[in-house]
């Protein structure tokens, strides 16, 4: 059979396909035929702006266009080389070579790949995918999904609501606030992955130019190699084997992994608010919650989300336990599970989806909300033994205790009964009997736009 969507093996591309399908940009075998043969080209250019050689207007122009225009069709080219090298760089070193000998560059074709090992490509190529990935889809991804939370947090802001401690009913709190607790933590794990380098490997075999040194030992191949790394937008390690350390896109991994627990949480808490009925889900005539049961409205985007995040953890946590330990000067391990990187990216984005849709189905249940309040009075005891604290009431706390603990018919009569019979002013009884489940929410920061 052919590959499809429906024959495909992994769901990233079958079921999931058309919702993360300009990954293939960034993750493909053939977006890393891209990325190689950019690599290898600014590295080309960048050696005859330095004056290494010369090359024509016309030639120049080629290769930029064809760094602009390369697809599907010289992708299949430079497999084809493949099937004959057995070796995918060395694949596009030729693929570039024969690009160079038909556009007016035959005599300079030697300059391509001029000192360098596989992994100055790869270790260059992927960190540059990587950063444009994170730029272009993950950052515009989680950004629109937390303004998504911050507009709830904004909308719900004033609506009163029980907190639920060990699972049990504790001081009043307000919903708006309790989705402002995730904007926050994913804010700010955001925040750190930006300071983490994006980090290529660019300097020969075994990380001491050699070859380039034996070649043109007057030339300051250390300075030049900074120059063009910084040129592409990255961070060149100064000390490496054959290959990156990996150490800083292991911590990409463990943030993004960080910032999807963050979202397990969150829909995890928001499917318990639906189970309690404090939310209900809109829905759709022709859909379905069950095969069995017609009543049921599940809520599957949230544990389709949970799912999907859990998946990209697993992974992610391999890849950053894996990738920076490798033998001596290199083994071949990174090799296969670094080209894995789109697996965890994808899951994390078909996550987010999720969770957006999930978010735009839900609907305050109101009276839910409030009716758990009104039969919660005990929770207003924390605030009157703090107020009776604090007029040095004897022992407020034990008295309180007393009354509410293991108590599960607390109403408003029965704390009321409670403040008639403390030994106090007539002014303080006032104040204690203002305080309810519905106004007993303190309070927190103003929220931003």
């Amino acid at each position: 059979m052919e590959l499809s969507p429906l024959t495909a093996i992994s769901p990233v591309d079958g079921r999931y396909r058309k919702h993360i399908q300009q990954l293939d940009d960034y993750f493909s075998e053939y977006a890393l035929m891209k990325y190689r043969l950019f690599v290898e080209i600014e590295y080309l250019l960048f050696l005859e702006k330095k004056k290494f050689f010369n090359l024509s207007k016309k030639t120049i122009r080629h290769l930029e266009k064809l760094c602009e225009s390369f697809g599907p069709e010289d992708a299949q080219e430079i497999k084809q080389i493949e099937f004959t090298t057995n070796h995918d760089v060395k694949a596009v070193e030729y693929f570039l070579k024969n690009e160079l000998r038909n556009h007016g560059g035959k005599d300079v074709k030697e300059w391509v790949h001029f000192g360098l090992t596989s992994q100055d490509i790869n270790n260059t190529a992927i960190p540059l995918l990587w950063k444009q990935a994170i730029e272009y889809e993950y950052l515009p991804a989680i950004l629109n999904l937390n303004t998504q939370l911050k507009l709830l947090a904004k909308e719900w802001k004033d609506i009163p609501m029980l907190a639920h401690t060990h699972g049990q009913p504790a001081s009043p709190t307000k919903l708006g606030k309790e989705i402002m607790v995730f904007a926050e933590r994913i804010g700010a794990q955001a925040g750190q992955f930006l300071t983490i380098p994006f980090s290529a490997k660019f300097g020969g075999a075994t990380g001491n130019f050699n070859a380039h040194y034996a070649a043109l030992p007057r030339v300051n191949w250390i300075k030049l190699a900074n120059e063009f790394v910084e040129h592409l937008g990255l961070h060149r390690q100064q000390f490496t084997t054959q290959i990156e350390h990996y150490d800083n896109l292991a911590a990409h991994f463990d943030c993004l992994k960080r910032i999807n627990n963050i979202l397990i949480d969150l829909c995890r808490d928001v499917w318990t608010y639906i189970s309690m009925e404090y939310f209900k889900q809109k829905t759709k005539k022709e859909e379905v919650g069950s095969s069995a049961m017609p009543h049921k409205v599940n809520p599957i985007d949230f544990e389709n989300a949970e799912g999907n995040l859990g998946f990209a953890n697993a992974i992610f946590e391999h890849l950053s336990a894996k990738l920076p330990v490798s033998r001596l000067q290199r083994d071949l391990t990174d090799s296969t599970v670094i080209r894995n990187i789109g697996v965890p990216f994808a899951h994390t984005l078909i996550a987010f989806r999720s969770i957006e849709k999930g978010l735009g189905k839900l609907v305050v249940n109101h009276s839910k909300i409030h009716d758990d309040l009104e039969n919660n009075w005990a929770v207003v005891s924390e605030a009157i033994q703090t107020i009776l604290r604090r007029e040095n009431y004897p022992k407020p706390y034990e008295a309180l205790k007393e009354l509410t603990r293991g108590n599960s018919h607390i109403t408003k009569k029965t704390i009321h009964q409670f403040i008639d019979n403390l030994k106090i002013d007539a002014g303080l009884k006032k104040e204690l009997k203002k305080i309810t489940p519905h106004n007993y929410t303190g309070n927190s920061p103003k929220m931003q736009d």
